[in-house]
């Protein structure tokens, strides 16, 4: 169950990584993202920080599959103690924004995948 856990939150990363790509492309998704401060497509500020996001959300898909002892990925474990953390400042901060379309979307996805994250770290501590 543990890998498939873990497989689970790599497939969230990647669905996160295509929403970043489709900002990046210029997709009016700017209500559901950043705070919702955009209508339309995001400007460039905004579209260099869903670039960056990507390098995030990967190294967060492959710490937590790491983590859950995928092969071929043997990452120092407090890897995926920052993948957690950083899922879970991701649902603190999409529960907080002021925008409730970005809210309504990301809140319960970061929710989900700050729990799946949660459950690999610590399902593999126990098994230490």
């Amino acid at each position: 169950m543990l890998v498939q856990i873990a497989h689970l939150y790599a497939l969230g990363c990647l669905g996160i990584l295509f929403f970043q790509v489709a900002l990046i492309a210029g997709a009016p998704l700017g209500p559901y993202t950043q705070g919702g401060q955009h209508d339309g497509a995001l400007p460039l500020p905004g579209r260099i920080v869903a670039g960056l996001s990507i390098g995030v959300v990967l190294f967060q898909g492959l710490a937590i599959l790491s983590a859950a002892g995928f092969p071929g990925l043997d990452w120092p474990r407090w890897t995926g103690w920052v993948a957690l953390g950083v899922s879970v400042l991701s649902a603190v901060l999409n529960t907080i924004t002021p925008s409730a379309r970005e809210r309504a979307v990301w809140s319960p996805i970061m929710l989900v995948m700050a729990g799946l994250a949660g459950y690999v770290m610590i399902v593999t501590q126990v098994r230490g």
